[in-house]
């Protein structure tokens, strides 16, 4: 498979310099691996151990030897996460060691499940997320196979989408039967497949815990915990209201996204763009992929507005002291309501962009454009 580069490169290698360690979070097979041996060809002598790997976890039976022995190297630790009991080791070689650059650490799981590097590395590592393939990161003509592959590099890199989806169904059964087991959490595959296969046919909706749990026979608090666990392997996303004192009543209740369009679409049996264009998912799989653009790499508040009134933006960000509103409009003649405008009064919104897959970008009225995902991605850079 052909290497592609990705955008984040430059600034772990920044940070390499300037921190003891790195840790590169992001979903199983999103590239993680991939870029890490591709980024260690500069560092002459860098070590890669894959501690899924029994023979590479073998030389780590006495750790602290194995990093005396290659002191002075960069050393890349592969789902770390596998290995939490490491952590307070590490932070002793790293404060022996003194230098940057000591250690890269790959993880497919959130900080906040890999709790012990931020209580034992606190002060000497930095995180940084890799999501699958951005959309500017691929080939600029290729939206509409973007958007129904997803960004798995074995996804859209694919010889065709039927190949590209059986690559997709292989990777969900083997995250529900392998992965989530390997990170030590006993939830029954059946049960978590279940709420994903609900979670893709309610996406963009707002989340109902009740209504998940009445139909899987848990708890609502247990529904809360499954939803958690996704959102914290990346599979995800559990959108929030944005924050905002309009004196206005609104909805409280967080939205549910699947973070890869790819694994919406298999879970929901959608094979081509046809079938797509054909299926109820379509306007919400447009939505959640230009979110997931968007949201990539953003540092500000960010989050989705809508009243009891009917006012309502897909997604509202703070960005350099202006507040910027984005609408997803799956339509080449896009339009929106009434809603939107009132939302955009009362959020006192500085500039509003509707995205929709058009070639050139236009006004639709003062302060509102309309343009393509890539006019959009470079807008907000």
């Amino acid at each position: 498979m052909r290497y592609i580069h990705r955008i984040e490169t430059g600034r772990i290698k920044r940070y390499l310099e300037n921190f003891p360690s790195v840790a590169i979070l992001g979903p199983r097979q999103c590239g993680k691996s991939t870029l890490a041996k591709h980024l260690l060809k500069d560092y002459p002598g860098s070590v890669f151990l894959d501690l899924e790997n029994p023979e590479d976890r073998m030389k780590l039976s006495d750790p602290a030897l194995f990093f005396q022995l290659h002191a002075g190297k960069l050393i890349c630790l592969d789902e770390i996460q596998r290995v939490p009991e490491l952590f307070p080791i590490l932070r002793s070689v790293i404060d022996m060691n003194d230098r940057n650059g000591q250690f890269l650490f790959l993880g497919s799981a959130s900080r906040d499940l890999i709790h012990q590097s931020s209580e034992s590395l606190a002060g000497r590592l930095i995180y940084q997320e890799l999501t699958p393939f951005r959309f500017t990161e691929i080939e600029k003509d290729s939206l509409l196979s973007f958007q129904l592959r997803g960004g798995f590099p074995r996804s859209i890199l694919a010889t065709d989408d039927e190949m590209s989806f059986q690559w997709r169904k292989s990777f969900i059964s083997t995250f529900l039967e392998r992965d989530l087991a390997l990170l030590g959490f006993g939830y029954p595959p059946e049960t978590m497949r279940k709420l994903w296969m609900m979670c893709a046919h309610q996406q963009g909706q707002l989340s109902n815990l009740s209504l998940f749990g009445q139909s899987l026979g848990v708890s609502h608090t247990s529904v809360r915990s499954y939803l958690d666990l996704l959102r914290d392997t990346y599979m995800l996303r559990i959108l929030q209201p944005f924050q905002a004192n309009t004196g206005k009543r609104v909805v409280k209740t967080p939205k549910v996204y699947l973070r890869d369009t790819g694994t919406l679409h298999a879970l929901l049996n959608i094979r081509s763009f046809d079938d797509l264009l054909g299926h109820p998912v379509f306007g919400a799989s447009w939505e959640s992929m230009v979110i997931e653009q968007l949201l990539v790499g953003h540092e500000g508040d960010f989050g989705f507005y809508r009243t009891p009134a009917g006012a309502e933006i897909d997604l509202v960000l703070e960005k350099n002291g202006e507040k910027v509103a984005i609408e997803c409009k799956a339509s080449t003649v896009p339009s929106v309501g009434r809603g939107f405008y009132t939302a955009l009064h009362e959020l006192q919104i500085d500039r509003a962009i509707i995205v929709a897959p058009v070639k050139e970008k236009y006004p639709l009225r003062e302060g509102v454009r309309v343009m393509s995902l890539d006019d959009a991605i470079m807008e907000l850079k």
